[in-house]
């Protein structure tokens, strides 16, 4: 019996990827929570949940999509509200990295000595928790899959290789950097 393969669509990783941000932002959730019932921040959590957020969920994730996915759909003809869509979430990323600074800023003042910044690391630990899965829910369910028929079989195949790709670079392009910091220090 010939079976048929199931052909991945570039947009698969981008939703498996979802799910791992996900469970970070659980996390975030969670340090949120016990520092509103008066537990100090723990500085190494938040300081590895910023890389993971900077690495994987912007520069791996919203690059693919950025760098990628948009790329290729801003090529075609798109329905009023796939542009919307699209350009809305160009706009969300914008906020989500805004963000991410603004709660690295907070964690430098709170480890400056200023303890008043714990309040301000709530509200930017709570604003990525209250973003990130409405942003999420939006492209998984109301634009990943519907742009997906504007492109050709061979199209989607070459945004795949293009992921992998986009991937392999990514991690090599994280670690140089660490070295040369490394050096530095």
């Amino acid at each position: 019996m010939n079976q048929s393969k199931e052909r991945i669509l570039p947009v698969g990783p981008l939703m498996k990827e979802h799910r791992l941000i996900e469970r970070m932002i659980a996390l975030l959730n969670k340090q949120a929570r016990n520092l509103e019932s008066g537990s100090e921040p723990d500085i190494c959590f938040i300081e590895e949940a910023v890389d993971f957020i900077k690495t994987y969920a912007d520069k791996c994730h919203h690059g693919k999509e950025e760098d990628i996915l948009f790329r290729e759909l801003a090529k075609k003809e798109l329905s009023r509200e796939h542009f919307r869509t699209r350009s809305e979430l160009i706009t969300e990323h914008k906020y989500a990295r805004e963000t991410l600074a603004a709660l690295v800023d907070a964690k430098n003042v709170y480890g400056g000595g200023d303890k008043k910044a714990k309040k301000k690391i709530i509200t930017y630990l709570k604003a990525l928790v209250e973003f990130y899965p409405r942003h999420i829910e939006k492209e998984d369910k109301r634009f990943f899959l519907p742009v997906m028929d504007y492109f050709s079989r061979d199209e989607k195949d070459d945004m795949l290789n293009e992921f992998r790709e986009f991937d392999r670079a990514l991690i090599h392009e994280k670690y140089a950097a660490q070295v040369e910091r490394m050096e530095k220090e």
